[in-house]
């Protein structure tokens, strides 16, 4: 009984793989009249079974694969689903040493390569110029479509998740950027750049024997290898901006932590990390991270701002205007600090105004609390007037300074002053 089981079984193997050419058979001369669709219906019937075929016949569905797919070349084709398909059939050849289709299918990719990429680097130019959503999607997808086609050439995933984020599909640039970390992607390359005699311009070239080539025929000089930096930096910091774009700023915390382990000098990092615990509300980690930025680029005057700012948040008053002092020792036109002190020293007046609102039936006591009132406005206003002096079209501060000249009873000032406001409000 045994002997008879077995018989069967070969019988049937048999029958499955004399089955498996039939249906390859039929798919070629689909394939041979561009009827595609049908061709891809019978491929789709066998493709469960090619696990158990021979090499030949593997390779040969493998192939019928990627011509049905490829379309001649259609405008129809998808390119993503052809990239794996020559690149499966090729991977495969090359596995078992036989390559049959293998100078067919690298002849058809390394065409399809170049005309995609053209077309990206083609879009991305319009893209810079409208700025439209719309012209980065269109180049974005092209990108990811020349990774399909050649999956060694990571640095057009890169070039994708990028672009996807600046047309704001932030999910696609998200799981791009995943995809780059999981590849342990770093970008770092060394290019081949060299002059053109005729024209001067900088030439870049694939790699050295082009260049070498260029140049022993004359037609290209000062011949020099470059190193780019690694790219992981910027995954971290994109990946991040992508998930706090997607109002997940918990997980962009988790990536600028995990970036800021791997690069812990990293000064752009950093400032993320700190832009998202104030978007989390935590403003003193947020004061915290700055400070710790100012030790990295102590002549920075936007970072003593912000942490004034912060300290004036949190009523720390005299701290906040060393903050504001110090910015605009480094950026003597800062504007916004000037502005800045001068509400830091009118919020010092604040208790005074409410102890008088308490003394309203003592005189004496509230006309001494009025003049050292009238004292902290005196000091506020050549700030106000500073700050008015860089934007004097900002109505905010020319209102603060209408109202400080009114109290202080500075008739001329005053007139002067709301002259400006007016011809402003129109």
């Amino acid at each position: 009984m045994r002997k008879q089981v077995l018989i069967l079984s070969a019988l049937f193997i048999s029958m499955t793989v004399f089955g498996q050419k039939t249906e390859l058979k039929t798919a070629e001369k689909a394939v041979k009249v561009n009827d595609f669709a049908t061709a891809m219906t019978v491929l789709n019937q066998v493709e469960g079974l090619i696990a158990n075929a021979d090499q030949k016949t593997t390779a040969k569905f493998y192939y019928l694969k990627g011509k049905a797919l490829y379309q001649n070349g259609s405008e129809n084709a998808d390119i993503l689903k052809v990239g794996e398909a020559f690149n499966q059939l090729i991977d495969y050849e090359k596995e078992t040493n036989k390559q049959k289709y293998t100078n067919e299918f690298g002849e058809l990719l390394n065409k399809l390569i170049s005309k995609v990429a053209e077309s990206a680097s083609s879009d991305y130019s319009i893209a810079l110029e409208t700025k439209e959503s719309v012209d980065y999607l269109n180049a974005a997808k092209k990108f990811n479509q020349v990774f399909a086609l050649s999956p060694r050439d990571t640095s057009f995933l890169d070039n994708a998740a990028l672009v996807y984020y600046f047309g704001k599909d932030y999910e696609t640039s998200k799981n791009l950027y995943i995809k780059l970390l999981e590849l342990n992607y770093t970008g770092i390359t060394t290019i081949y750049v060299a002059t053109n005699k005729e024209d001067g311009k900088e030439i870049t070239f694939n790699d050295k024997k082009a260049m070498d080539l260029q140049v022993k025929l004359g037609l290209a000089e000062n011949p020099r290898e470059e190193a780019k930096d690694s790219r992981r930096e910027f995954i971290f910091k994109n990946l991040s901006q992508n998930y706090s774009a997607l109002e997940d700023n918990s997980k962009a915390l988790e990536i600028i932590t995990e970036g800021r382990a791997e690069f812990p000098e990293s000064y752009s990092l950093l400032i993320d990390e700190a832009n998202i615990y104030y978007k989390l509300g935590d403003n003193d980690k947020f004061k915290e991270k700055l400070e710790e930025a100012i030790t990295m680029k102590p002549t920075e005057p936007t970072l003593y701002y912000n942490v004034g700012v912060m300290n004036m948040d949190q009523k720390n008053i005299d701290e906040a205007i060393k903050y504001f002092e110090k910015a605009i020792e480094l950026k003597p036109d800062y504007g916004d600090a000037y502005n800045n002190i001068g509400a830091a020293i009118i919020e010092k007046a604040n208790a005074i105004i409410e102890e008088m609102n308490k003394s309203l039936s003592d005189f004496n006591k509230y006309d001494r609390l009025q003049a050292e009132q009238f004292e902290i406005y005196r000091e506020a206003i050549p700030y106000y007037e500073k700050a008015y002096e860089l934007a004097d079209d900002n109505i905010s501060i020319i209102q603060t300074l209408m109202g400080l000249y009114e109290n202080l009873e500075m008739t001329e000032k005053l007139d002067e002053i709301r002259s400006v406001y007016e011809q402003l409000k129109g």
